[in-house]
């Protein structure tokens, strides 16, 4: 879970979207450490060459071992956010790919993983917040078949209003 803070932390603050000392990091590191959601994370492969000559090298290590570029989550009602109205609904939080991976079709794959997630547990109904200047984000949703629900927007803090979209699912996995 600490890396997947982590890569939540620098995709945000890389996007302009978070500041390093922002009051919400603490939040967005710990989502899904008490076990209220479920984390899905991307891999790439290493390639499984480790060197062997007695040299402490982190360069080989990281590229000899699987490393998670990317996560996302799926949070249920009850234990969703403001914008979740019943139990056929969850949220979709901390959509984040490592900044060196990013346009690489890790996010989409991220999603429709967790869409597939979600019907497999007989949710009907995704939400997901997000912030007006996340355009990336608002593409990637769109294709996936999101659509804008204005009437769900929301504000945590006074100046800060977060856009909601919405998907309804119908019970079969997207394919990814």
């Amino acid at each position: 879970m600490a890396e997947v803070g982590d890569i939540r932390i620098a995709a945000y603050v890389r996007g302009g979207f978070l500041s390093a000392d922002s009051g919400y990091v603490p939040a967005l590191r710990g989502l899904g450490a008490d076990a209220t959601g479920e984390v899905l994370v991307a891999t790439t492969p290493g390639t499984g060459i480790a060197q062997e000559d007695g040299e402490d090298n982190a360069a080989e290590r990281d590229n000899a071992a699987e490393r998670i570029v990317g996560t996302i989550m799926l949070q249920p009602w009850p234990y969703a956010g403001e914008v979740v109205t019943g139990q056929d609904e969850a949220e979709i939080r901390a959509l984040a790919v490592r900044p060196e991976a990013q346009g690489h079709g890790v996010g989409r794959t991220l999603l429709r993983h967790l869409m597939g997630r979600a019907c497999e547990r007989g949710i009907r109904h995704l939400v997901l917040c997000t912030e007006p200047g996340m355009r990336a984000a608002h593409r990637l949703y769109e294709r996936e078949g999101f659509t804008r629900l204005p009437e769900r927007d929301w504000s945590p803090a006074p100046g800060t209003t977060l856009l909601v979209y919405g998907l309804r699912l119908g019970g079969t996995a997207p394919q990814g």
